[in-house]
């Protein structure tokens, strides 16, 4: 799934020029909590965010600062045709909660944490009425592929397969399952030797 399919498009933005207060007012009327900042032709100057302007509010009234100095003047971007496991990425290593999203400069949209959340909610289907079963699957030859034939088997529907991100050894995955009794799965599943760590209807 690429950036631009999940993005807030034409977002809303403030110049340098502006005021922090100015910023904060606009953050709290429209509920958001970053801003980009943009010069003619949407040219992306830099990113905002309401932590960032709560620290630098006293000051300003103070005449010290202004949303240029508060505002960061190169932040992190992404394309909207990139994948949003990279934007992922991103903002874990990054620890932050938004970026812009641009192409050839110009501001295109902005992203968040909770917009790429809600995307791998809706592919995983937790908010819809499924199963699941977690596995332990050893480095056995096969050991993966006959458990999922032992699922297949079973008739259960199976919607999307996750794994912890061990590469050796030892590794959970998460079957996701249309609707149905695990049971009968993890029962058959043990009987040929898997270690069942949760088997949910």
């Amino acid at each position: 799934m690429k950036i631009h399919s999940l993005m807030i498009p034409n977002p809303i933005t403030i110049t340098a020029q502006a005021s922090i207060s100015e910023a904060i007012e606009l953050m709290k009327i429209n509920s958001i909590r970053h801003l980009p900042v943009v010069a003619k032709n949407d040219m992306l100057q830099g990113f905002i965010t309401l932590a960032d302007l709560k620290q630098g509010l006293i000051p300003s009234m103070l005449g010290d600062l202004n949303l240029r100095d508060l505002m960061i003047k190169d932040p992190v971007t992404v394309s909207p045709d990139d994948d949003i496991e990279f934007a992922a990425q991103l903002i874990y290593n990054h620890k932050i909660g938004g970026m812009p999203v641009v192409k050839d400069g110009r501001l295109t949209g902005i992203i968040t944490a909770t917009d790429i959340l809600r995307a791998f909610i809706d592919m995983m289907g937790i908010l819809s009425s499924t199963s699941r079963i977690d596995v332990v699957i050893d480095d056995r030859p096969n050991s993966f592929k006959k458990a999922l034939q032992i699922i297949n088997e079973t008739g259960a529907d199976i919607i999307n397969v996750g794994r912890t991100a061990q590469q050796t050894g030892r590794q959970i995955y998460f079957f996701r399952l249309g609707a149905c009794d695990t049971g009968a799965i993890k029962m058959t599943l043990e009987k040929e030797g898997y270690e069942v760590l949760e088997a949910m209807d």
